[in-house]
């Protein structure tokens, strides 16, 4: 059985579940728009219900810190016009987003950067041992804070992401090197297919290794998607 409580780590609250035993790695996982901050929390005893090696790995999930709906805990890391999104992908012009880079995510990465910290401080876990990833906004999060963070970390989660931040991306991409999943359904509504190809090609460009995972489906973490997140999980923590 997994461990499982709820800590504060700088502002934001983190539930973390971990095995009994010292962590062989970690895994920081990230929730989107809308979520409730334990959205991705039974991803934990999933996989170690799927494969017991990953009783090993501590998992870390932080709730986002803006309060979209205290009824139902829907959360956002910053806001997003979803009516705008939606003009946009009908229009076609849907490219205009990659080059955008929303003002609160440097202070979110900062955020993100705490818990990796933590991680490694508090729970004696190398950099190297630790898996950073999330599903919508959250991969678009933990993206951004992979690429920018100046130590190398173990490897990088992408459920249904998206490409912003182009410019910012692109130069990052070509000074860090860990291997990559990314998974996206062709028939996602909300952030479109095209650009989750724009964003594994800017990677793949800076000879970052992707796995990229594509399945015929909305916006959400396909069974492949999981199973692929598995795979590099087990690769990169040796398990």
């Amino acid at each position: 059985t997994m461990d499982k409580k709820t800590i504060k780590i700088g502002e934001l609250n983190v539930t973390v579940v971990k095995g009994n035993g010292k962590p062989k790695g970690a895994a920081i996982l990230c929730h989107g728009f809308g979520a409730g901050g334990d959205d991705l929390v039974g991803i934990a005893e999933e996989m170690a219900a799927a494969d017991k090696k990953f009783a090993d790995v501590a998992f870390l999930f932080p709730a986002a810190p803006l309060e979209l709906d205290p009824e139902d805990d829907s959360r956002a890391w910053w806001m997003i016009d979803l009516e705008q999104i939606q003009d946009l992908v009908e229009k076609g012009e849907f490219r205009d987003l990659k080059s955008e880079c929303p003002v609160e995510l440097s202070e979110c990465s900062e955020q993100i950067k705490e818990v990796i910290w933590y991680v490694h401080e508090k729970m004696g876990i190398d950099h190297s041992k630790i898996v950073l990833g999330g599903f919508s906004q959250g991969a678009m999060l933990t993206t951004d804070v992979a690429l920018n963070y100046e130590l190398p970390l173990a490897a990088l989660i992408i459920w249904s992401g998206a490409l912003i931040c182009e410019d910012k991306w692109q130069a990052a991409a070509e000074k860090v090197k860990f291997p990559v999943f990314q998974s996206h359904g062709t028939m996602d509504p909300l952030l479109p297919f095209d650009n989750a190809v724009d964003l594994c090609n800017l990677l793949t460009d800076a000879d970052l290794d992707v796995d990229f995972n594509e399945f015929d489906g909305p916006h959400t973490i396909a069974e492949s998607g999981f199973m692929g997140a598995m795979k590099l999980m087990r690769k990169v923590l040796r398990l």
